[in-house]
């Protein structure tokens, strides 16, 4: 198998035990989200859409990272558009090259501000950065940093790439694809430790769960396998297919608004026009009345639920949408948003 597209976390094999520095949910960080999809239910038909913000920070940095290179670097990290290694989600580890070996200091730098321009502030910063510490990639030096680019130059993508990160902007060139295409995020210790930079999300969907009756958790709680990883777990199925777990709309008022917030918290970590075209996306592909979210009761990898650590993954899956978080033994998430379904 070509290891570009191995989808095996070296952590799954042999977990690594530092200590990483608690972190504080993003509260907020999502407030300037697109429409108001995610107000409360009474107040969603008496206002009109939030003013938009499109900020081509990142792209103009991706830009200049382009304008700067030479031959031998544009040979080691530069590719055609339609490459098939443009939407890979999770190399874990550096695509191809590592930004180390490739970039000079000053480029690495302008890297790095391409990364920061994706995040929302410095908060999420530290989330998509696992505390700076990029998990097992160990440095900012170890990822990848790479362009694809067509041959009349006006569609780019910029892929960064380490271990347990894959995340993307293009300045809309893949038309209909929120993020630029599939991303995967991740962090080492236990997604219901506090130590996980990601247990926050976990946590807001768990109010979700909590509110839920005895016939609505039997609805949403799958007890007998997963739904996988890697890229056949963000496969979009067409409208009309049928859906693991509770259907949102089958969900009370209150309920629904606990959903919405937990759509608001895994957006945060990233800039709020990519929240926009996710919630865009949402509402061209049927709402979040065709939303489903499900809960995976079974163990994976040798882990057992308890009450305590109830679910092995949870995932919100709609026409558009694939939100697919494994909290055990560790985080793994894969994400696909897009308009182009069946």
């Amino acid at each position: 198998m070509d290891r570009t597209f191995q989808e095996t976390c070296p952590e799954c094999v042999s977990v690594d035990r530092r200590d990483f520095v608690r972190t504080v949910a993003l509260g907020g960080v999502a407030m300037g989200l697109a429409g108001n999809l995610l107000l409360p239910t009474a107040a969603r038909a008496e206002i009109g859409p939030m003013p938009r913000v499109v900020n081509t920070v990142a792209e103009d940095l991706v830009k200049e990272l382009m304008a700067g290179l030479n031959d031998t670097q544009k040979k080691a990290v530069v590719k055609p558009w339609m490459d098939r290694r443009r939407k890979v989600v999770n190399p874990n580890r550096a695509l191809d090259k590592t930004i180390g070996t490739v970039y000079t200091k000053a480029q690495q730098d302008l890297v790095l501000k391409v990364v920061k321009a994706i995040a929302a502030d410095e908060k999420a910063m530290h989330v998509i950065s696992r505390a700076g510490t990029w998990d097992n990639s160990k440095t900012f030096e170890n990822c990848g940093a790479d362009l694809f680019v067509d041959e009349s130059g006006k569609k780019f993508a910029f892929l960064f790439s380490g271990h347990h990160l894959t995340i993307r902007c293009d300045g809309d060139s893949e038309e209909g694809a929120a993020f630029g295409g599939p991303i995967y995020y991740g962090h080492t210790p236990n997604g219901y430790s506090d130590r996980n930079v990601f247990a926050y999300q976990t946590k807001e969907v768990a109010r979700v769960f909590d509110a839920l009756d005895e016939k609505q958790r039997k609805l949403a709680l799958i007890t007998k396998g997963t739904p996988g990883e890697g890229e056949k777990s963000v496969i979009l199925t067409p409208k009309a297919a049928t859906r693991p777990g509770i259907a949102y709309k089958a969900l009370s008022n209150d309920q629904q608004e606990l959903v919405d917030m937990v759509l608001k918290t895994i957006l945060s970590p990233f800039r709020q026009q990519d929240g926009n075209e996710v919630v865009d996306i949402i509402k061209a592909t049927g709402g979040m009345e065709k939303v489903h979210l499900a809960f995976y009761g079974e163990g994976h990898e040798g882990t057992e639920t308890d009450n305590k650590q109830p679910w092995s993954f949870w995932r919100l899956e709609g026409p558009g949408m694939v939100w697919n978080f494994r909290v055990l033994p560790h985080v793994h998430t894969f994400v696909n948003i897009s308009s182009k379904v069946g």
